[in-house]
């Protein structure tokens, strides 16, 4: 596993970064030997030090995040790598029961990155500027899975390919914490 420790504004020891890469690979590799990549990033806010880590630990586009604050470094990052090894834990058997009986078809699409407009040049003649293109991938999910995924990551929606129909659909986070799903209806 490929594990990136850094420090926004604040420099990262060798003793929190030897720390950190023990514990990120003991703890994720417990559930999955063959895990990617995990990104630690440390950093001060306030009176307090905080971290994020990301983890990607599998090939199915899993993406595992989470934050954790504390008075020190070392209990920032164990409060947030107790709730990594938490939701992994909780979604693993999860994974694998969803995945059993159907195959894990993935289809590429692109993903663009938008530049927002500066709140003083807004009009309506301005077109946003694309900043960022990348080849994205569409997995085959059921919808439960695609919602699990959706708060592994801790994104506000998930485009998947519904595998009880092949068609395009999503789910999203509503502003009231419900879950929305759109499933578009065929209209031959």
């Amino acid at each position: 596993m490929d594990i990136t420790v850094k420090g926004k504004n604040m420099d990262v020891g060798d003793a929190l970064r030897g720390h950190a890469e023990d514990y990120i690979e003991a703890g994720v590799t417990k559930y999955f030997e063959n895990a990617i990549d995990a990104n630690i990033v440390f950093s001060k806010e306030n009176h307090s030090f905080v971290a994020d880590i990301t983890v990607h630990p599998g090939p199915r586009g899993l993406v595992v995040q989470s934050r954790g604050e504390g008075g020190d470094a070392y209990g920032a990052f164990d409060g947030a790598l107790g709730r990594i090894a938490k939701q992994i834990r909780r979604y693993k058997r999860r994974l694998n029961d969803h995945h059993k009986g159907h195959n894990d078809e993935v289809h590429a699409a692109q993903q663009y990155i938008l530049q927002p407009e500066p709140e003083e040049e807004a009009s309506e003649n301005v077109q946003p500027v694309i900043i960022a293109e990348m080849p994205t991938t569409i997995s085959t999910l059921s919808v439960s899975e695609a919602v699990m995924r959706m708060d592994l990551a801790h994104a506000p929606v998930m485009m998947f390919r519904n595998a009880s129909g092949g068609v395009l659909n999503v789910v999203y986070r509503r502003e009231d914490g419900n879950i929305g799903w759109i499933d578009p209806v065929d209209s031959k």
